[in-house]
């Protein structure tokens, strides 16, 4: 399935104002929130799906390309940032969610916190697990439809022993002297502007307030393993090249229960023995001598969905374009494809027989052939 559109996600019109886009994203933040839908994975999808729309939508530059390209005008690593979890969307919109050092937030009321605290570590425990890059290479024939493909990586999984705990079982743990089972450590500073209270999740037992007392053996107290595995990736028609779609919660497992980071598939277009593409429609270069141009004549060529018959009419010119329509690329997330366009190229042969070149001459004399003054 294709990305949403952004402005869809937001519940905004084309034509909103920044001030808009930002209410519609605060008021999505608050209801989709982590902490306000504790272990919620839909609602955490919804999180980050917001705040990859706002992402866009707030920076003029790239909800320009946005709107003129869609997605596919948007690079990955230059135009979008990318969150493999919450943590670093609290990081990323720290105007949104407030600053690590007592700043208030549009959560404080709710939560009593000036939201997550940076460093990596999710609060229920654990350490999220990092994201994975794919190049994924296609042909025009399967970008023209989409396909599907399945490809086998290595990449760290939840340990089936142990559930991802780390733990032997249920009664290795012990709470953590650190921060006596709260799972954060308070550290309080004073300056002239006053006190402030800085909150962070406990690092001796990674904000779970328990600590493991017996590891687990076959993942040595990670909870997880690094395994090979096979994963299935939609490939929708009309992706273009170097456009990436994201598989969510694929990435490596995290540490002792963190969440899961992402897959990130980057489409790259392999070149084609009889087709150019241009947006959605595909260019192919067609020989054909100068009689059958004169006389016109019905060739078959390649397409992208087999071979076709294609009719040329009698004085058709060099260069001129024929239309093949629909022949070319679906059109991405939309319905329709693009169309096959035929370029006409006239065949001349660098050796000729003497008889080829006798009747040439002749040919010549005749006040059809030579071109007009």
């Amino acid at each position: 399935m294709g990305k949403r559109d952004y402005y869809e996600i937001l519940g905004v019109e084309k034509n909103a104002g920044q001030d808009e886009i930002k209410k519609a994203y605060r008021k999505l933040a608050m209801q989709f929130h982590p902490d306000r839908n504790p272990g919620n994975k839909e609602a955490e999808e919804k999180f980050k799906e917001a705040a990859e729309a706002y992402e866009v939508l707030s920076n003029q530059e790239k909800r320009a390309k946005y709107d003129r390209f869609g997605h596919s005008g948007l690079k990955g690593g230059q135009d979008f940032h990318g969150f493999s979890n919450v943590n670093d969307i609290f990081s990323h919109f720290s105007d949104i969610f407030g600053g690590t050092f007592g700043g208030s937030s549009i959560f404080d009321d709710f939560f009593g916190t000036s939201g997550r605290s940076s460093g990596g570590r999710s609060r229920g425990g654990g350490t999220p697990g990092s994201d994975l890059k794919i190049v994924l290479k296609l042909t025009l024939e399967e970008i023209a439809s989409g396909t599907t493909k399945k490809i086998k990586i290595k990449k760290y999984k939840t340990c089936s022993s142990c559930n991802g705990t780390g733990a032997k079982d249920s009664g290795s743990f012990k709470t953590c002297s650190a921060c006596n089972g709260t799972g954060e450590v308070r550290q309080v500073s004073r300056s002239i502007f006053g006190q402030f209270v800085n909150i962070q999740p406990c690092s001796n037992c990674s904000g779970s307030g328990k600590v493991i007392s017996s590891p687990c053996t076959s993942c040595h107290s990670e909870g997880r393993v690094y395994e090979e595995s096979t994963i299935k990736i939609n490939v929708p028609a009309g992706v273009t090249d170097n456009s990436y779609m994201t598989l969510r919660g694929e990435g490596n497992a995290g540490k002792n229960g963190g969440s899961p980071g992402d897959i990130i598939v980057v489409f790259q277009e392999l070149e084609h023995e009889y087709f150019t593409r241009e947006g959605d429609n595909v260019i192919y270069d067609l020989f054909i001598s100068f009689p059958e141009a004169v006389l016109g004549t019905e060739v078959e060529i390649p397409t992208l969905n087999g071979r076709a018959k294609l009719k040329i009419e009698s004085g058709t010119q060099p260069g001129k374009y024929l239309k093949m329509r629909e022949k070319g690329i679906q059109h991405l997330n939309r319905h329709g494809a693009g169309d096959q366009l035929v370029k006409i190229n006239i065949f001349v042969p660098d050796k000729i027989s003497a008889k080829e070149k006798e009747l040439l001459k002749e040919l010549q004399k005749l006040p059809n052939i030579k071109v007009p003054e």
